[in-house]
């Protein structure tokens, strides 16, 4: 069996990764999308090809004998986008690190270098796979020299493969022949000028009457059509000299040996490191467990992991701690479930993991010991530090735990475009230290599952979280202090930890009857429409299948503007929506997605969360959104649909407990307020002084009518104007939503801004802000980068400037909503109230009050949110009173 080498066009195919994927960065903001995409191909070519060679060529940067030739050669070309040309020595860096053979030359081209290799190769019996994106390769396919040309379509990589007859039923022409027809016809992307007048089925022709240039100029007499011979005649030296500036080089000197380009030891310990460096989460599977060893990697730092199970052991850790040197950060890491815990410490380079045992005795730790110990530890007020706070909450000493840093928290506020922020994310950030995650070192299980199967790797995972806290904590302190952060970080972030988890314990009552009713409400509504749709479609389709709703709808009803794919017709609610005018079947068929998204995700999916005391307790995370929102999950009660009265009434099902009613109080257009503030503009900031309807103030002004003489479509494109402009929105977002000509959403953009030139001016200058120094920044000082200012495509530098004059606004608006939370929480847990803060959606907060301190907690409430911060404007709120939420509300 014959050896197989793959040759691969570096540039070739890092160019087309790039355009193939969007824009990614990691944490220190370097591009690597288009390495993540190179790399993707690269395994797939490998993985299909399975080669015992494997060679990679770029080009130089330098003039080429081409060059010398013809002066204009790839003149036409643009140049890098930045965000490209930076991982080009990225790439290089990371197959050197995977051991990969790179080859490049001066004076040569990629494809020179390739063509080189490949006929070499062939001679040598190899059988040879090249891979480039650029089909001038063709004309090197033979039977043994297969051209592969990756080709991305819907997020996957597809390959076409061209051997000698695949280039002939492609094109009628030989792989030689093929250099020939580029000659006659030309190539804008390169530049070679090629026959004016002669494109590429005149080219083809030609080639294949004739075989050859040369042959073609022997018997030019008989070249047709007329016009093609007369050109030929005319530029007889440009096409030769574009045969020559087309023909690939297979005889460059090269330093070069086949047989050491072996292609093995791929996934070594550089490699990983690079691969973590960069977050290229989705190939780290690609790396065995033997090649990740945390404890490997702590050995080689000169640390040491010692496991204690004896009391007596483990309080003279506790006792060291202790005693150790003020200014020591003390990092440590609780893990319980059930009778099983682990209590990691580390302090002055070392680290213990302290365990407890399922059957405690006098020598024997029970979780109760640790819990005990750690207890003792923190009343001693030393500095702490660990990962995920929250969490490990119910098992800290109540009243004792605040004070403890939190690292997760620190790192989000530094960086919030991260997807995640573990213990193997901060040691690389702020430590540059590379570490598994807990899926690569220890996959999926339970706490008690990793101890019995795998406790080298457990106890060195759970250590290390300790270590990294203890070790990284000073260091975001600090940065967080020269980035002026740490205000926000220690009266908001920290705060909130504690009044997220109060919320979380607490829950909200469900009425599960009631939301068994919605469920059957909701049945009947989708079974009506159901009907009505066949109904009118003149047939039984399966409504969910996009393939038959848009042959039913483009095909069988004619409606106008279907776009076909090759998947079949277009059906996604933005295409529904423009349609629901030309037939009643549209609004149906939205009507119907809407039900039964609610069926499925509300009266169905609810269910499943609700505990055995009958309430659900979602979860509330602060390190997601990145202008400082929270979002919740399991499940998500802040993306209730509110739009529609049959998704609102899902609302009915959440009650308060016996001898309680909901309390609902809901920030007036904070946003807005906020935009009046920060940008100091006096209309706005009077307009809301006169505490009238903005809308319908706006309108008035914008529109040049009398107050009382505003129309209510008037008002409403002024309310439309309010919001959208908070957002950045386009005037073609408008006339979107205003069902208008784009240039009359621009002429109502333009008098907005007439009207309030301070937010005009304010606005202008978050975009530079942002594109000065890498972020915008709220009211308290929340920093938020905006890397897509700097990106040379248009849509994205567009998106990255609605980023920066919405997220100074947005983020600002949730540090008051969040300060507004713990303020009340707090007041409520002082003043001994029963009453609790059970939920919190975006500028509204849900109180499950005590009838008997409806009062008392209504003015709190008034009192805490109205001046949670002190602007310009003051802050309306709005409270309501029910017996459910839907009430409430």
């Amino acid at each position: 069996m014959s050896k197989k080498i793959v040759l691969i066009d570096g540039h070739s195919i890092l160019n087309r990764a790039f355009y193939a994927l969007p824009a990614l960065t990691n944490s220190e903001g370097l591009y690597t999308n288009g390495v993540l995409g190179f790399l993707n191909i690269l395994f797939k070519i490998l993985d299909e090809e399975k080669p015992e060679y494997l060679t990679i060529a770029f080009d130089v940067h330098q003039p080429t004998f081409r060059h010398e030739m013809f002066a204009e050669y790839k003149g036409t070309r643009k140049g890098m986008p930045e965000e490209l040309r930076g991982q080009v020595p990225l790439l290089k860096e990371v197959l050197k690190a995977m051991k990969i053979t790179i080859l490049e030359k001066g004076g040569y081209e990629a494809d020179d270098i390739l063509g080189t290799l490949a006929v070499k190769a062939e001679k040598e019996g190899y059988q040879v796979s090249l891979v480039s994106g650029d089909r001038d390769l063709l004309q090197l396919a033979t039977d043994k020299i297969k051209i592969r040309i990756p080709k991305t379509k819907k997020g996957g990589t597809e390959i076409e493969n061209y051997n000698t007859q695949d280039v002939l039923e492609a094109y009628g022409v030989t792989p030689k022949e093929f250099i020939d027809l580029k000659a006659l016809m030309g190539d804008t992307s390169d530049n070679i000028p090629g026959v004016p007048g002669i494109g590429e089925k005149t080219a083809a022709k030609i080639i294949m009457a004739f075989g050859s240039i040369e042959n073609a100029y022997e018997h030019i007499d008989e070249v047709t059509p007329n016009k093609a011979r007369e050109s030929m005649i005319n530029n007889k030296e440009q096409a030769y000299l574009s045969k020559i500036l087309a023909t690939i080089k297979t005889d460059c000197e090269l330093d070069y040996k086949l047989e050491d380009c072996t292609y093995q030891d791929v996934f070594n310990e550089d490699a990983y490191n690079y691969f973590k460096r960069l977050e290229l989460k989705s190939l780290l599977n690609r790396f065995s467990r033997a090649n990740v060893s945390v404890t490997k990697e702590k050995e080689k730092e000169g640390t040491k992991f010692e496991v204690i199970e004896e009391k007596a052991k483990a309080q003279d850790i506790l006792d060291a701690a202790i005693k150790a040197s003020n200014g020591t950060t003390i990092g440590f890491y609780l893990a319980c479930e059930e009778e099983t815990a682990v209590l990691a410490l580390s302090f002055e380079e070392k680290a213990w993991l302290i365990l407890a045992q399922e059957q405690a005795s006098e020598e024997n730790l029970s979780l109760q010991d640790i819990k005990a110990g750690l207890a003792a530890l923190i009343s001693n007020k030393k500095s702490f530090a660990t990962l995920h706070l929250k969490e490990q909450l119910p098992f800290l000493p109540e009243g004792l735990s605040e004070g403890i840093d939190d690292i997760v928290i620190g790192a989000y506020l530094l960086n919030p475009l991260q997807s995640t922020y573990e213990y193997d994310d901060i040691a690389r950030d702020f430590l540059k230290i590379t570490l598994p995650s807990q899926n690569e070192i220890l996959g999926k299980g339970s706490l008690k599952e990793f101890l019995k199967n795998k406790k080298e790797e457990s106890v060195a995972y759970y250590c290390n979280h300790a270590l990294i806290a203890g070790k990284a904590m000073p260091l975001i302190r600090e940065e967080l202090k020269q980035k002026d952060m740490e205000e926000l970080y220690d009266t908001i972030e920290m705060p909130l930890v504690y009044t997220l988890f109060d919320m979380e314990q607490r829950g909200i009552r469900v009425n599960k009857e009631g939301l068994k009713e919605y469920g059957d409400k909701l049945t009947v509504g989708i079974d009506r429409l159901e009907k009505e749709i066949y109904e009118k479609a003149g047939e039984v389709f399966n409504i969910n299948s996009p393939k038959q709703l848009g042959v039913i709808l483009f095909e069988k009803l004619h409606l106008p503007n279907g776009k076909k794919t090759k998947t079949g017709y277009s059906t996604s609610a933005e295409v529904l929506e423009k349609l629901q005018h030309d037939a009643p079947i549209v609004g149906k068929i939205l009507e119907y997605r809407q039900l039964t998204k609610l069926k499925s995700t509300y009266a169905d999916g609810l269910a499943a969360y609700i505990g055995e005391d009958g309430r659900i307790h979602g979860k509330f995370h602060q390190t997601i959104a990145a202008t400082g929102r929270i979002s919740s999950t399991e499940p998500n009660l802040q993306n209730i649909p509110i739009r529609m009265e049959l998704g609102r009434e899902i609302r009915k099902v959440f009650i308060p407990e016996e001898g309680y009613l909901f309390l609902d109080a809901d920030y007036s257009q904070i946003e807005l307020r906020v935009l009046a503030h920060m940008s100091g503009d006096e209309r706005l900031i009077e307009a809301y002084k006169q505490n009238e309807d903005i809308h319908r103030i706006t309108a008035s002004l914008v529109f040049h009518t009398p107050f009382e003489e505003v129309t209510s479509e008037q008002r409403r494109s002024a309310k439309a104007v309010n919001f959208g402009i908070v957002y950045g929105i386009s005037s073609f977002g408008l006339g979107q939503d205003l069902n208008i000509s784009r240039k009359e959403a621009e002429d109502y953009i333009n008098r907005y801004f007439d009207t309030y030139p301070g937010v005009k001016t304010f606005l202008d200058g978050l975009v530079s802000e942002g594109k000065t120094q890498g972020y915008v920044t709220t009211l308290f000082g929340r920093k938020r980068p905006i890397p897509e200012l700097a990106s040379s495509n248009f849509m994205t530098r567009s998106f990255g400037e609605r980023v920066a004059m919405n997220s100074p606004i947005q983020g600002t608006a949730a540090d008051i909503i969040k300060i507004a939370m713990i303020r009340v929480n707090d007041k409520l847990k002082a003043l001994k109230l029963r009453s609790r803060l059970i939920l919190q959606i975006h500028d509204e907060l849900l109180i499950e009050t005590a009838t008997d301190e409806i009062e008392t907690v209504r003015k709190l409430l008034q009192e805490e949110m109205q001046h949670a911060a002190e602007l310009l404007v003051s802050l309306e709120v709005d409270v309501n009173e029910g017996p459910n939420w839907y009430e409430a509300k």
